[in-house]
């Protein structure tokens, strides 16, 4: 019988090489990745059918990543799997296209059924995030405050330039140029209404773009 596939992804190797002792005996692992950019191309090259990620990843955040790939696969399942219990992350993950939400340190216990359920077309979320959220895929985002959003491609640049990336170092990562990556980030400052780089930022922590 065909073992379902799955791709790991997270910042930290000895999680990953854990995880991948525990599923094996049930899984086709396919591969580990430590960077969201990495996810996307692994993704895309080995098409798994669940995806179990980090939302503090370099280079490109789980949650921007999660979204790029429902896009492009909409039938893959993600699995987020973090250290963060922030009711705000949990509904943000399931508008990104989530199916699960568990804590690592609950990871032993709760990843094989979290695959479970997932692969039978349910959603999962650790009992004590769950508790009090409701159903918080269901939520309509209209209820969230509104204000300003960068674009996908702004919020890519955002991240790269707080984690300190030159704009040539940027461009080469995104496959453009300088000078458009310039352009989206005094894009993004004019319409988040930011006038330094510290600013922007500071906007990149408050938000979860990245982590610290």
């Amino acid at each position: 019988m065909k073992r379902p596939r799955v791709l790991l992804a997270d910042d930290h190797q000895m999680l990953l090489d854990a995880l991948e002792s525990l599923l094996e005996p049930t899984y086709e692992v396919v591969g580990l990745v430590t960077d969201g950019r990495a996810l996307l191309k692994a993704a895309e090259k080995l098409r798994p059918d669940i995806i179990v990620l980090d939302i503090a990843m370099p280079q490109l955040n789980g949650l921007d990543a999660g979204r790029q790939l429902k896009q492009s696969i909409p039938s893959i399942k993600l699995i987020f799997m973090t250290m963060n219990e922030d009711p705000y992350l949990v509904g943000e993950a399931f508008r990104a296209g989530a199916s699960a939400y568990l804590l690592k340190q609950a990871a032993g216990l709760e990843l094989n059924e979290a695959i479970q359920r997932v692969l039978k077309g349910g959603s999962y979320v650790t009992p004590s995030v769950a508790k009090g959220l409701g159903d918080i895929s269901t939520r309509d985002p209209k209820n969230r405050e509104l204000a300003p959003e960068p674009t996908a491609r702004q919020r890519e640049v955002i991240q790269l330039l707080a984690e300190g990336r030159t704009m040539k170092e940027i461009a080469s990562l995104l496959y453009i140029t300088p000078r458009t990556v310039a352009a989206h980030k005094y894009t993004a400052m004019e319409l988040l209404h930011v006038k330094t780089s510290a600013q922007l930022i500071q906007y990149a922590i408050k938000h979860r773009i990245i982590s610290v």
